[in-house]
């Protein structure tokens, strides 16, 4: 696909989202039974759910850009990639606070991978006056912000006892 406008390049981005969401919604199952801390355990379930809302709000904006536009037209290769990653620490032997910690630096690489193309999604959708979809954007990456933040405050516990094992 040439990318002549702004628009082309917003649909891209998008699929490139979509595809990075549905990779992630596969992922985190495997996370949440590999987690040993609860509250991590607890975290990874509930950006499950987050995760899901993420997919709908993509949804609603790929059913008003209309049947031209093929949500799953695009493999998002960093996602896969940041997630090959992360299987593979999870097929590592270690200790369970070690893991968990391991785990969550593989989480905060998603998040930021993904707070970096919601930033510029919704910058797109506002320079393309659409307000409506930059407000849908900006929702998920206020939640891809809190969920990173809370990764943040759980390695503080668990990095201490990751060293301590």
């Amino acid at each position: 696909m040439k990318l002549e406008s702004l628009n082309e390049l917003f649909i891209n981005d998008l699929q490139d989202l979509y595809s990075a969401e549905n990779q992630i919604l596969k992922a985190l199952p495997k996370m949440i039974e590999k987690a040993t801390s609860p509250e991590l355990k607890s975290a990874f379930q509930q950006h499950l759910q987050q995760t899901e809302g993420h997919v709908r709000r993509l949804d609603q904006i790929f059913d008003q850009l209309g049947d031209d536009v093929d949500r799953k037209d695009k493999k998002c290769k960093g996602m896969e990639g940041i997630l090959k990653e992360g299987e593979e620490l999870l097929k590592e032997k270690a200790e369970p606070e070690v893991h968990d910690a391991g785990m969550i630096a593989a989480a905060q690489h998603v998040e930021h991978y993904e707070i970096a193309s919601y930033g510029t999604v919704r910058t797109y959708a506002q320079l393309l006056n659409r307000p409506q979809w930059a407000q849908l954007l900006e929702q998920t990456l206020n939640e891809e912000k809190e969920t990173d933040q809370k990764l943040n405050g759980l390695s503080e516990r668990i990095n201490l006892e990751a060293k301590a094992a």
